[in-house]
């Protein structure tokens, strides 16, 4: 009896084990403790053309991994942020999507001592062909219920401004105008 128990366990565990490897082999993916899994954005500018998307992926404590591609863009470095709203109207240079996520009011920049804002990420980079790829993780921001959430009553956008970042000044790092916006979208 007690060898039949063994077996039954044995079995039981190597049958999870082997559940797991599949999943993993066919490339599932866990769901964060944060609650939500995903996110997208796809970006615009005032013509309406598509500029990139965005893709986002919450990891829990280890935070929300941005990855996407751009075109159509000025060739240099450009400011990128969360802001507060998710909308992006183009009556008004996108300030639709309000001011950059803040939620702990901070000072602008990630070089700024006494910053960053939650919105804060690092500069997109437009090579000689107007492309680019940016990939980025930010642990400040989350897709659920814990945290200082993008996906909130009111949602939140993504802006790419027209001058690089320069990571210090407040409120928006000298980054120019908003050139581009997207809402991001739980998918």
């Amino acid at each position: 009896m007690l060898a039949l128990r063994h077996a039954r366990r044995t079995t039981s565990a190597t049958l999870v084990l082997s559940i797991l490897a599949t999943a993993a082999a066919v490339g599932c993916k866990t769901i964060p403790a944060s609650g939500a899994r995903s996110a997208t954005a796809t970006l615009r500018d005032a013509t309406g053309r598509e500029v990139g998307t965005l893709q986002f992926e919450d990891h829990g404590a280890a935070g929300v991994l941005l990855t996407g591609s751009f075109q159509n863009l000025s060739v240099g470095l450009h400011g990128i942020h969360f802001h507060t709203v998710g909308s992006c109207e183009v009556a008004g240079g996108f300030s639709s999507a309000g001011a950059h996520f803040n939620p702990a009011e901070r000072k602008h920049g990630l070089e700024n001592a006494e910053g960053p804002h939650a919105g804060d990420l690092p500069n997109l980079e437009i090579g000689q062909f107007g492309t680019g790829a940016y990939r980025t993780t930010t642990s400040r921001v989350t897709l659920g219920n814990g945290g200082p959430t993008l996906l909130d009553a009111d949602g939140s956008a993504v802006v790419i401004h027209a001058a690089a970042d320069d990571q210090k000044t407040d409120p928006a790092g000298n980054s120019g105008a908003r050139f581009a916006c997207g809402v991001i979208r739980a998918s």
